[in-house]
């Protein structure tokens, strides 16, 4: 699916893709779209605290180790350079 940009740039068609908080780690289906890895990346880290904080164990894993890569941010790297390969691999909606 494509998207139009909305303000500087208008016009721009976007690309849209989508993945899964399973697909970045987590234990669900939830679908998050974004153009950039970082979009999805960071709806999942909303979602993921968001589900734990309404009482949802089975994401407390998940919530803890995006915790843990932003407080020892090199070590996180990984997970991060891994996350946007996949998402560059992903077709577009």
């Amino acid at each position: 699916m494509t998207d139009i940009a909305a303000g500087p740039g208008r016009g721009k068609v976007m690309n849209m893709k989508t993945m899964t908080c399973k697909q970045m780690g987590g234990p669900c289906d939830a679908p998050f779209r974004g153009n950039k890895a970082d979009e999805v990346i960071k709806a999942q880290d909303k979602h993921l605290k968001e589900v734990v904080a309404q009482g949802d164990e089975t994401h407390q894993s998940a919530l803890e180790s995006m915790q843990d890569r932003w407080k020892h941010p090199v070590s996180g790297m990984g997970w991060y350079r891994r996350t946007k390969r996949a998402f560059a691999a992903l077709p577009e909606d």
